[in-house]
């Protein structure tokens, strides 16, 4: 096919990730089970064998990373007295755009009694990438939710800064029909002249917010602030006949955030603990 036409060079468009998966899971008395899987696009989930509760899934976006126009969505619901815990196979990749941005949408669904551990393992955001991603969590009353999101402004390990670009992350958590928890973060153009300043991040490029609804968050801030350290905090607070701790984790790469929120997950996981897939 001739692809000069009047002298001007024919570039056809950029093939866009797209991608939807959906996963839903019930109680049968003695364990959680599958009730539904449906994947389309690029959205793929991978089932663990595990010998108890709760069921793993793990998720993959076989596109290997996203850019200006991709757009990804993840929902799981889990059933009343069910339990579930989601990670993915991989840190996910956000690539510098030409225009447009990556989107991703994560809907999470828990019935009277049930738990979810959501664990993504981090974004990492590469120089002049444009991301958008949002998070709705709606609790059963009686229903506990463990939610994790991790984020690397750039790899310093080879020599890669992100210094420009735009990253939104909005979540909106719901339990019994009222809001308990909602946060909007944005940074950008300038990353790293942000992320420099003593009043964000004192030029810290690894960050986390990890969220837990339970009752039983009270007796564990004390163990989560010796984990977090210096390079962070945690507060708790009262909803919804339940509990909320929020923390904040700050470092200056990757591996040295890695290194706290393994321990904090483990606590606060319970039994559960780690995904298989986590690792230091």
């Amino acid at each position: 096919m001739d692809m000069i036409e009047r002298g001007l060079t024919f570039v056809p468009p950029a093939q866009r990730v797209a991608g939807t998966a959906r996963l839903a899971c019930d109680s049968n008395g003695d364990r959680t089970r599958l009730r539904r899987l449906y994947q389309d696009g690029s959205a793929k989930i991978r089932m663990p064998a595990v010998s108890a509760d709760p069921l793993e899934a793990v998720l993959i976006n076989t596109a290997g990373g996203l850019t200006g126009g991709d757009r990804l969505g993840w929902e799981v619901d889990v059933g009343a007295g069910a339990s579930a815990t989601i990670t993915t196979q991989a840190c996910e990749k956000i690539y510098r755009a030409a225009s447009d941005h990556a989107e991703v949408r994560v809907k999470l669904t828990v019935g009277a009694g049930g738990r979810i551990a959501w664990l993504p393992q981090e974004t990492i955001v590469f120089d002049r990438s444009a991301f958008a991603r949002r998070l709705d969590l709606e609790l059963a009353a009686g229903a506990e939710a463990l939610v994790l999101e991790a984020t690397v402004f750039g790899r310093l390990a080879m020599g890669e800064r992100a210094a420009h670009g735009s990253f939104h992350d909005r979540w909106r958590v719901s339990q019994d029909g009222a809001l308990v928890h909602a946060e909007d973060f944005r940074i950008g153009p300038g990353i790293a002249a942000i992320l420099g300043r003593s009043a964000v991040a004192g030029g810290a490029i690894a960050m986390a917010t990890v969220l837990m609804i339970s009752p039983r968050v009270e007796t564990l801030l004390d163990p989560a602030r010796g984990i977090i350290g210096g390079q962070g905090d945690a507060s708790v607070w009262s909803v919804k006949k339940s509990g909320k701790l929020l923390a904040r984790l700050f470092a200056e790469d990757g591996y040295q955030l890695r290194k706290r929120l393994v321990p904090l997950v483990e606590l606060l996981n319970g039994r559960a603990g780690l995904p298989k897939l986590w690792s230091l």
